[in-house]
């Protein structure tokens, strides 16, 4: 397990074990992968940031995880796999999302992105989103980087 503080100095715990924290969490992360490049969406009032959001009523956090991908980016999730998930103890609430990687097949564009601006394609993530104001406070954490850490160890890319 690790143990950090996230951009807002909240205490973030993040496991790569199956669901430490929650069998059902509320929240959803998804770093995605296009045709050998990330995708990413621009919020529009965070910058630029992997899929996610909440667990709606009714479905599951693999349910949301494609959901959001979908609706934050056009694209249609091919493959999706649990690696972890993560809990913040913030000032007024716990935040625990599960995180996911996904591949994801077609881009198709759409009138709405809901909140986001819709897809962002980078071959690499810059070394520099910490310090980067266009990048979302989401990808300024350990999460980020011990993920990707994960991802590049455990699955092949």
């Amino acid at each position: 397990m690790y143990r950090f503080r996230d951009y807002y100095n909240n205490q973030v715990k993040l496991s790569f074990e199956n669901h430490p924290f929650s069998g059902s969490p509320k929240h959803v992360w998804v770093v995605c992968r296009h045709k050998d490049v990330w995708l990413l969406t621009k919020h529009r009032g965070r910058g630029f940031e992997f899929p996610g959001g909440k667990v709606e009523p009714g479905e599951t956090a693999e349910e949301a995880a494609v959901r959001e991908v979908k609706e934050e980016t056009g694209g249609e999730v091919t493959s999706l796999e649990y690696i972890g998930q993560y809990h913040v103890t913030g000032k007024h609430e716990t935040v625990i999302k599960n995180v996911y990687f996904a591949e994801v097949g077609k881009l198709q564009e759409q009138k709405t992105y809901y909140e986001t601006d819709g897809p962002m394609l980078l071959e690499t993530i810059p070394h520099d989103v910490k310090h980067n104001s266009t990048y979302s406070f989401i990808m300024k954490d350990g999460v980020l980087d011990y993920c990707l850490e994960y991802i590049k160890n455990r699955l092949v890319l």
